[in-house]
């Protein structure tokens, strides 16, 4: 994209190609060929192929939480199960399956004590309650609140997404999914005594 910095629009042709081409073969020098570069451009802007996998992780979650972001602002406050369910929709769709595998192992990884995938999980966990919460509170929803069921639901979605991966039980986890999002129909936020 113009005015984008060289590491972002690499980042951005790394990206698009894992979409078209999936991530099959991840050597650097094969992904350097399939977006027009070297492996050793690659190893200039990104340090390693972790760095580099790290960074499409991040591209890849920005777009989601963009696409989040688009969902809950077209939303009325009430809409929350229905956000939650459409966001379910995007992230469990099949071809996000080799993003969503790849963020696994890089987050194991960093839990692992990888010093290259370290930050990862914390930056990945702050920037969507960042982003969950500020949406919230701006529906009405009090700060302490927020952020508390922004965690929540984080965890639930990423615990179902783990458990997709990894059983392939995709009514099972859609029936999960909407007994989360049932419960926030409505005002959830405001207690029946204060109606």
């Amino acid at each position: 994209m113009p005015g984008q910095a060289p590491k972002e629009q690499l980042v951005d042709q790394v990206v698009d190609h894992f979409v078209a081409d999936g991530l099959g073969d991840m050597s650097l020098r094969k992904i350097a060929a399939a977006v027009g570069t070297s492996h050793r451009m690659l190893l200039y802007h990104f340090g390693s192929k972790s760095g580099l996998l790290v960074e499409v992780v991040r591209a890849v979650e920005a777009r989601t939480r963009a696409q989040f972001g688009e969902l809950a602002v077209a939303a009325t406050p009430e809409a929350t199960d229905r956000v939650i369910r459409e966001m379910w929709r995007f992230v469990a769709d099949p071809a996000q399956g080799d993003f969503e595998r790849l963020f696994f192992a890089l987050y194991g990884r960093a839990l692992q004590g990888d010093e290259q995938v370290r930050p990862l999980p914390g930056e990945s966990i702050e920037s969507w309650l960042d982003a969950q919460g500020t949406l919230a509170a701006a529906q009405g929803v009090p700060v302490d609140q927020a952020r508390v069921h922004a965690r929540l639901g984080l965890a639930v979605v990423r615990g179902l997404l783990l458990d997709l991966l990894a059983s392939g039980d995709r009514a099972g986890t859609d029936a999960a999914l909407e007994l989360f999002a049932g419960r926030y129909a409505g005002r959830w936020w405001v207690s029946p005594e204060a109606s």
